[in-house]
């Protein structure tokens, strides 16, 4: 982990990765225990940013009932044929510690990548003025799946990627150390909830 953070506040957004009902309550669809550890670093994250002018964009992973909009999902978790972020219920919502305020932008998403197939990347190119936002941090859920497919895009955009390890979760250490590993080496910076938080200022 690097020692120190070229992360420039007004060139940044936080992304909080679906840190919704369905994958944070005990005995959710989704539940990622991990997830639920990590709140108060993710809150704090959120806290500073606001404070500090860096928008905070929220993605939302998005079910129906109606059809199978995610049919190869589903057919990896047959769970979530019946249950789960469905539209329309409060498994889908943000969690309350860390709900979105008037204004601030929540991406629904029916794939992991939050690019994929929704309004993210023009949000972030504009939210700060034309093309002033070069960096994402990311936080949320989960490390491995949509975290890490949202910061590969990320990348590939050329949006410079911090990844914070404390402030996302993975269903196992082993599979959340493996997405560090990868994001460090290959598409970006892996940093602490500490670190950002001095990179945006204040106490």
């Amino acid at each position: 982990m690097p020692s120190s953070l070229s992360l420039d506040p007004a060139k940044a957004v936080l992304l909080v990765v679906d840190m919704q009902n369905d994958f944070v309550l005990p005995d959710a669809p989704m539940e990622v225990a991990a997830a639920r550890q990590r709140v108060p670093a993710m809150a704090a994250l959120v806290a500073r940013a606001r404070e500090a002018g860096v928008p905070v964009i929220y993605t939302q992973h998005v079910l129906y009932d109606g059809f199978d909009v995610s049919p190869l999902e589903t057919t990896q978790l047959p769970h979530l044929k019946t249950a789960g972020m469905r539209a329309g219920t409060p498994g889908v919502e943000i969690i309350a510690e860390l709900a979105p305020l008037p204004g601030e932008v929540v991406i629904p998403k029916h794939r992991y990548d939050a690019f994929y197939n929704t309004r993210l990347e023009t949000v972030i190119r504009n939210i700060r003025g034309r093309n002033v936002a070069d960096s994402v941090i990311i936080t949320g859920t989960v490390t491995s799946v949509c975290c890490e497919s949202t910061a590969r895009s990320a990348f590939m955009r050329d949006l410079r990627v911090f990844f914070v390890d404390d402030a996302t979760g993975g269903f196992d250490d082993a599979s959340h150390r493996a997405t560090l590993a990868t994001i460090d080496r290959v598409f970006g910076k892996v940093v602490s909830t500490r670190q950002v938080l001095d990179a945006l200022g204040g106490a």
